[in-house]
């Protein structure tokens, strides 16, 4: 896992007013990647400005996306830094997708946290 390049990701989003920011830890679901990181942004700008901010502090720290996706439509922007993946999203793509259910693994009965309170 690349905890820097994941804080710095994390504060540029932060930084940029992206909101209901998730990390998902996916290792173990696949092997293209470890971390997901998801944010909302209001707008199309908005959801450029949080992909540029990302990209700016990332290789200014030395990070380099190995591709990138969505710059067109704006309603969805993917940053693949390899380990760790950002998808930047407005409210409706976000909620259609719904990306924290599809990577978040079910809960087993044996599991103590899937109980009812």
């Amino acid at each position: 896992m690349p905890p820097a390049l994941n804080q710095i990701l994390l504060a540029a989003l932060e930084a940029t007013k992206g909101s209901d920011i998730r990390t998902l830890d996916v290792r173990g679901l696949t092997m293209e990647f470890d971390h997901m990181i998801i944010a909302t942004g209001t707008s199309r700008r908005q959801v450029a400005a949080l992909a540029e901010r990302c990209m700016e502090q990332a290789r200014a720290a030395g990070h380099r996306p190995l591709s990138t996706e969505g710059w067109e439509a704006g309603d969805w922007v993917l940053l693949d830094f390899g380990v760790t993946t950002v998808h930047l999203m407005q409210p409706t793509a976000r909620a259609f997708y719904d990306l924290e259910r599809l990577w978040t693994p079910p809960q087993t009965a044996a599991d103590p946290a899937a109980a009812p309170p």
